[in-house]
């Protein structure tokens, strides 16, 4: 095995064909070009694509042709790279032969899942040789989970800063999510769904707010899941958040391998907020029953088959109009045990599931060549315990992010 900073390349983008994965480049060439002091290059199956994709985006860079399913392929590349980041999903069919391979080889590694199921057996079946290895992996690194994740660290060092003790409890609010539907987290849910209507065992974990957490810390008081329409005690109408049943799971993880330092009781609730009154409720109610509808139908062999035929597909997604014309804004109350408050926000300025989370990918893959293995070594990190404040600076100068207090 090279030693990591002895390796050819510093960065491979995996999956650099798909539809993120062009978005990708195509920021990893505005930011640094193609003949710089980044030494990267680009992966995928076909020759004949890959060359499609640096004609389309610049990303004139070595190609590497090489399937997902090629484990000495995926060794060779592993092995050639500091970094690998990965766009080829749904991972839980794709994915594994890769985090194989860069725990084998010591390399870090970052991805855009939202598959809690996958993490979980990429954790348990990788973490020991990661940790032997030196390979910092980091999964949901986009939307998935970064706004949630950074969000709240964000707000938990800026409440020991002004009110000098961290959140016993925080509540991450959606105020606004503009942008297209993403054909790639429709094929990632879609499996899931299966996987789960197979497997009454991963039904059960599933429902676990710990279930990313390390061995020894997969339990903890219970944590309040939004279900169905509710109001606030402002009088606004929440609706549940389809993505809180990765994020939940990626903050509690989180705060587990920080050593629970914002107490053993903290909780932690994302939802959607859909404003007040009768037209409040109406919009509450009508994507509660949407989210209910999408789950119903998805486990379901013959229904699922037909949501995949009329839904995105992965390698569909907005125009880059559209995308410009995204945006989120994301709100976090965080309450300490004594009662105070503070109120964060979490804004971005692309559509989240493409184009904002593009630019949080890469931020993310190029970050790992700034860390310190000292500080950071080998094994299974999160955004937040992996790079804190200095990925929010990255993402706020370079990303199109912006962390505030309220």
């Amino acid at each position: 095995m090279t030693a990591s900073d002895d390796r050819r390349l510093d960065l491979v983008v995996f999956g650099a064909t798909s539809f993120v994965g062009q978005i990708l480049c195509q920021h990893l060439v505005d930011r640094h070009g193609t003949s710089g002091s980044l030494r990267w290059a680009i992966a995928g199956r076909s020759a004949a694509k890959l060359d499609e994709v640096a004609a389309r985006t610049g990303a004139d860079v070595e190609r590497i042709v090489v399937d997902a399913s090629d484990a000495a392929g995926l060794l060779d590349l592993a092995e050639a790279a500091r970094v690998v980041v990965s766009t080829v999903g749904p991972y839980a069919r794709y994915g594994s032969p890769l985090v194989g391979a860069v725990a084998a080889a010591g390399t870090d590694y970052c991805d855009l899942t939202g598959e809690p199921q996958w993490m979980r057996r990429m954790l348990d079946a990788h973490s020991a040789e990661a940790e032997a290895s030196g390979a910092r992996i980091v999964h949901a690194s986009g939307f998935d989970s970064i706004p949630s994740d950074l969000g709240v660290w964000f707000t938990q060092q800026r409440a020991i800063e002004a009110l000098g003790q961290p959140c016993t409890r925080i509540d991450m609010r959606v105020e606004s999510m503009k942008g297209g539907a993403s054909g790639g987290t429709i094929a990632s849910m879609l499996n899931l769904l299966e996987e789960a209507a197979a497997d009454p065992e991963l039904r059960k974990q599933l429902q676990d707010p710990y279930l990313l957490a390390p061995p020894d810390l997969r339990s903890g008081p219970t944590q309040p899941d939004l279900m169905r329409p509710t109001r606030d005690g402002s009088g606004r109408w929440l609706a549940p958040f389809v993505m809180a049943g990765v994020n939940t799971r990626v903050v509690q993880r989180t705060h587990a391998l920080l050593g629970r330092p914002w107490g053993r009781g903290f909780r932690y609730q994302e939802t959607m907020a859909m404003g007040t009154g009768p037209v409040g409720a109406a919009k509450a109610g009508g994507l509660a029953a949407g989210v209910g509808a999408m789950v119903g139908l998805g486990a379901l062999g013959p229904t699922r088959t037909l949501l995949a035929r009329v839904l995105p597909k992965p390698g569909e997604g907005p125009s880059p109009e559209a995308q410009q014309r995204g945006s989120f804004d994301i709100r976090f109350t965080g309450t300490t045990a004594d009662g105070r408050s503070i109120e964060t926000q979490v804004t971005g300025d692309r559509d989240p599931g493409y184009g904002s989370t593009a630019k949080m990918l890469g931020e993310t893959a190029v970050a790992f060549l700034d860390l310190d293995h000292a500080e950071v070594g080998g094994g299974f990190w999160t955004t937040a315990t992996a790079f804190g404040d200095r990925l929010v600076e990255r993402l706020e100068a370079h990303a199109g992010l912006r962390f505030t207090v309220r």
